[in-house]
């Protein structure tokens, strides 16, 4: 799907922002991403609420394969194609996916911050080598000097 054909096809449901991601596009509203675009197909945002309404489409939620294993992303679940030819019930759809995507982003905690961690500067720690090492002088020549 090119990007044009996205924004026709999103025209019912308002104004998005199509940006290029992996092999296709990412499709958000208001700041939030809600929509993929890939080769696989389009894929809407969906959680608990959402997901008995794409089962009862038959639809499936994306899957990838790496050399070890396929991997389900059960957050994403593919647009029944139907919807397709439906610009208005699209959009009901989309919808639903944007107030999906929305309550995940309330969901998530901010990161906390790490305690950035004190680094000695370089030249401290050669100083502090070199100082080491004159204090090994001045007691070997003090060992020598008490030898004579």
């Amino acid at each position: 799907m090119d990007r044009e054909f996205l924004i026709d096809l999103f025209a019912d449901f308002g104004p998005v922002t199509i940006r290029k991601m992996f092999s296709g596009y990412g499709i958000s509203a208001d700041g939030v991403n809600f929509a993929l675009s890939l080769r696989a197909g389009l894929f809407f945002r969906a959680d608990e609420t959402t997901i008995p309404d794409f089962e009862a489409e038959g639809s499936k939620p994306f899957q990838y394969s790496t050399r070890a294993k396929t991997v389900v992303v059960n957050s994403y679940w593919e647009l029944p194609a139907r919807l397709f030819d439906d610009s208005a019930e699209l959009a009901q759809w989309a919808r639903a996916a944007l107030a999906t995507a929305q309550r995940a982003k309330v969901k998530k905690r901010p990161k906390a911050k790490k305690a950035a961690k004190k680094k000695v500067a370089p030249k401290k720690r050669v100083a502090k080598k070199a100082a080491k090492k004159d204090v090994r002088r001045v007691g070997q020549a003090t060992r020598a000097h008490r030898s004579k």
